[in-house]
């Protein structure tokens, strides 16, 4: 099958029954992707398909053969400059553990490129699906809405 991932498209062999999170770490080797729970419940393996965040640990990779994936890797600029979410989160000391950290960014730059100005409920409701073991969701948070002001 085909998958373009991070805008480059790529010729690779799947199991009806492979998640996109085991081809994108496995078979891709884009390990920014985490396996946390692999129930569909932390957030830590959320990656953008077609514009829509996706618990990509429950997501069939046939299942989204034909869309536009954006995993953690994709998120930074071609030349390295950090997106403006990632450059809120370090100043706002939003990465502690790290484990969590590629799935509140692709969340929140997903929140970002639907709604670039949203309120602190909005953002909090579309944080919602990422758990921190680190308990730094007000950082994160803060990070958000200062990567609202630039984008």
């Amino acid at each position: 099958m085909r998958l373009t991932v991070n805008g480059r498209t790529h010729s690779i062999e799947v199991a009806p029954n492979e998640t996109l999170a085991t081809t994108l770490r496995y078979r891709l080797g884009l390990t920014g992707t985490k396996i946390g729970c692999n129930q569909a419940e932390c957030g830590a393996c959320t990656v953008i398909a077609d514009g829509i965040t996706i618990y990509s640990c429950s997501t069939l990779t046939h299942r989204v053969r034909d869309s536009e994936i954006t995993t953690i890797e994709g998120i930074a600029g071609e030349d390295g400059t950090l997106h403006p979410v990632q450059q809120a989160f370090i100043e706002e000391l939003a990465p502690q553990c790290g484990f969590c950290t590629p799935g509140q960014v692709v969340s929140a730059v997903a929140l970002l490129n639907r709604n670039p100005k949203p309120t602190i409920e909005e953002a909090r409701l579309a944080m919602s699906g990422n758990l921190c073991r680190c308990g730094a969701y007000d950082h994160y948070l803060r990070g958000v809405m200062k990567a609202s002001e630039r984008v």
